[in-house]
């Protein structure tokens, strides 16, 4: 598609032709008109969305941090999805920036178990870096408490994004945002209830409102499932309103939500945080956003 400024500068050089034509047409005598000045060319608008930042910053929880990718029970940041420097992930700030510059330009202040109410402290820590991209991942672990009466209550998911973004824009305006859908806590309940060693593992405590008492059928069960669902869509919901709200601010379209995680994404440890091959997924994931020519829908 060609540039408004090519086609503006093609309008002038026809309109100039014109004016002279008639101009010569009626210069029976006497001296010819002089020429105009050569138009100049107006400069390319900045885009509101640049596809190849030049750092990025990642903020979220323990899916950004690796968590049970590498090692049971432990962080992972060098298989993070957003800034990780494995070559199995080629995480997203690899694909942006190549391996050498994503090492100097790309930093990682996610934290494990951290929820919604910790994302402001978390983008106060990224502005220091002054990135050109922030991404944001969490959302997660406010769905998943001890039981659905426990999990964040909307209204508060909300103010607290909107608080982030806020305090992000004040001191970089210009910064990019990518948000990542949360993912469909129900599948990943649905890949490991037939897995026995899954359940022992989920039986530690991991995200107990939807994968407590996996074998569970009952009418119960199957309400408290069905009501972490609808509020983990209820927090995408909002992901996806206030960062649409902003215009440099991309959300996936739901693209995690709706990514079939099946074993092979999991970890081997606990089943439900990413592995190294989710990780890689997720990567792809963001990368498509990123680079897109428009938002993802």
């Amino acid at each position: 598609m060609r540039k408004r400024g090519h086609r503006s500068r093609g309008v002038l050089a026809v309109a100039a032709a014109a004016v002279l034509g008639v101009a010569g047409c009626d210069a029976v005598g006497g001296d010819a008109a002089a020429p105009p000045e050569s138009a100049k060319p107006s400069p390319k608008p900045t885009p509101l969305w640049d596809r190849s930042p030049h750092s990025v910053a990642a903020v979220g929880d323990s899916i950004t941090r690796g968590f049970d990718a590498c090692d049971v029970l432990s962080d992972c940041p060098q298989a993070s999805w957003a800034t990780g420097s494995s070559p199995e992930v080629d995480s997203l700030a690899v694909r942006l920036l190549g391996r050498a510059k994503a090492a100097e330009r790309s930093w990682n202040h996610a934290v494990t178990g951290a929820r919604m109410a910790d994302l402001p402290g978390q983008i106060a820590q990224a502005v220091r870096r002054k990135p050109q991209l922030v991404t944001v991942m969490i959302g997660a672990n406010d769905a998943c408490r001890a039981t659905p009466s426990a999990m964040t209550p909307v209204s508060e998911f909300r103010a607290d994004f909107q608080d982030a973004l806020r305090s992000l824009r004040k001191a970089l305006p210009e910064t990019q945002v990518f948000v990542a859908s949360v993912p469909d806590l129900k599948r990943l309940w649905s890949q490991g209830r037939n897995n026995s060693l899954s359940k022992q593992v989920w039986q530690l405590g991991i995200c107990p409102s939807m994968l407590g008492d996996a074998d569970a059928l009952d009418s119960k069960a199957t309400l408290r499932r069905d009501t972490v669902r609808q509020r983990v869509e209820d927090y995408n919901k909002v992901l996806r309103e206030v960062c649409s709200a902003d215009e440099r601010c991309r959300h996936d379209g739901g693209a995690v939500y709706d990514y079939r995680f099946g074993v092979a994404q999991l970890s081997r440890w606990d089943y439900f945080h990413p592995s190294v091959d989710g990780q890689a997924r997720l990567a792809e994931i963001a990368y498509r956003a990123v680079t897109a020519e428009k938002p993802l829908t």
